[in-house]
């Protein structure tokens, strides 16, 4: 996980607000997080399974909030995927 300083530093960068985490930005930008995090334990413990399944769960859902959020505003899709350097 991710301490609490560095959840608020992201919503902030990518929120309208500091309180504002449900921003479809904000919760892409939170998983992708947790997948880079998730890509060094990996490193280290390439037969973790179980952990394996979560990560691709995670990156079903970012696909999805990125599909979605590519429907709604090419503009602020653009320019996500810049800042965060997906592609």
């Amino acid at each position: 996980m991710y301490s609490y300083y560095q959840k608020k530093k992201i919503i902030i960068n990518f929120g309208k607000s500091e309180k504002d985490s449900g921003l479809t930005e904000v919760q892409v930008a939170l998983l992708s997080q947790r997948i880079n995090k998730l890509k060094q334990h990996f490193l280290k413990h390439s037969k973790d399974y179980h952990s394996k399944r979560g990560l691709l769960s995670m990156v079903n859902k970012r696909r999805k909030l990125l599909n979605y959020l590519k429907k709604i505003s090419t503009l602020r899709y653009n320019k996500l995927v810049k800042s965060l350097k997906l592609r």
